[in-house]
């Protein structure tokens, strides 16, 4: 007698499928998937298990698919990814044919403890005395002996681009500081001002007022290149870029050169339009620039959340429910 159970494609690598589903995870989509896994990444060789498939459990190492997965996959109704950013790998209409869901939540967190990282490293200045000890902190010293320092967030503005999770997630982090944050975001609802005790405002005053100016923003096309020249002169001398969103949210060029000059400071953990930076890179190595290989998610615990959460997606979507984290063709705008 045949099993009633649907079929499952895995669409990882063994490591990288590891990473997220664990032996006793993996032991879960047994209960309710016939499932089988594949790395390949050649439309031919996925024909035949594309086209017995009901449900794709996908990662960011699965190939992209154009409206064209309908044909080789006739019996799929439901794609869960394994990550938040779905709208460049599936073409737009298969949002309205498909369930597609995703597991962005569990990112914002750990995303949101990076930039509240690099807003105390920098902040505080920690860089700049561990080099000041390295050559003799003798004159320093003698410095802050005297004058003291200005060197906190304390009660200090500090501006950001965009208030979704993680922005709301880094509001959360910095109540204990009494931070006043200034926060563009024009999609954002302004009830959430008085519950995070931010302040909405303009990006001409975030950009001009912001000694500390984070990004947390989608990729968009309002937000692609939303950095440029311009508005980086806008932000006060010496004034430090964190960005944990997306790396072409700014102008990496004209990013560099400011940098170099001295003019401002960042933090970055994306980058575009290559990402990991390539040896050489003037920001590797640049004075006032930190910069981290994408690291904000990483963590082992995370990816299995990000499991969890999709788990139980697709036993809804086993049990013939509606799953809870679909992502619907008139949310796509506002996402990266």
């Amino acid at each position: 007698m045949p099993s009633s159970k649907p079929r499952l494609l895995v669409l990882a690598g063994d490591t990288l499928f590891r990473s997220f589903f664990d032996p006793p995870r993996q032991r879960r989509l047994s209960r309710s998937f016939r499932w089988e896994r594949t790395a390949t990444l050649s439309p031919d060789r996925l024909r035949k298990p594309l086209a017995l498939a009901d449900a794709l459990l996908t990662t960011w190492d699965s190939p992209r698919f154009g409206e064209d997965l309908l044909e080789l996959a006739p019996r799929l109704r439901l794609v869960a990814h394994c990550g938040g950013e779905v709208k460049g790998r599936f073409a737009r209409p298969l949002f309205e044919r498909l369930v597609i869901s995703n597991a962005p939540a569990p990112m914002a967190k750990p995303v949101a403890e990076l930039a509240v990282a690099f807003l105390l490293h920098t902040a505080r200045n920690l860089e700049g005395h561990r080099l000041a000890f390295r050559r003799g902190a003798r004159a320093i010293h003698q410095r802050i002996h005297l004058h003291g320092t200005d060197e906190t967030i304390l009660s200090r503005h500090v501006g950001m681009i965009g208030f979704g999770r993680i922005g709301q997630a880094v509001a959360e982090l910095l109540r204990p500081f009494e931070v006043r944050l200034l926060v563009h975001d024009p999609y954002a609802p302004r009830a959430l001002a008085r519950r995070h005790g931010v302040q909405f405002t303009s990006l001409r005053r975030v950009l001009s007022s912001s000694r500390f100016l984070i990004l947390a923003a989608a990729l968009t096309e309002r937000t692609l290149g939303l950095l440029d020249v311009q508005a980086l002169a806008r932000m006060p001398d010496g004034a430090m870029l964190i960005n944990v969103a997306r790396g072409g949210i700014v102008d990496l060029e004209a990013l560099t050169r400011e940098v170099r000059r001295g003019r401002l400071r960042c933090a970055l953990d994306v980058t575009d339009p290559q990402e990991p930076l390539p040896p050489g890179h003037p920001l590797r190595t640049a004075e006032g620039a930190l910069v981290t290989p994408h690291v904000g998610a990483s963590a082992a615990s995370v990816r299995r959340a990000m499991a969890d959460v999709l788990l139980a997606d697709l036993e809804r979507f086993a049990r013939g429910r509606a799953v809870r984290n679909r992502v619907t063709a008139g949310m796509l705008d506002r996402m990266t």
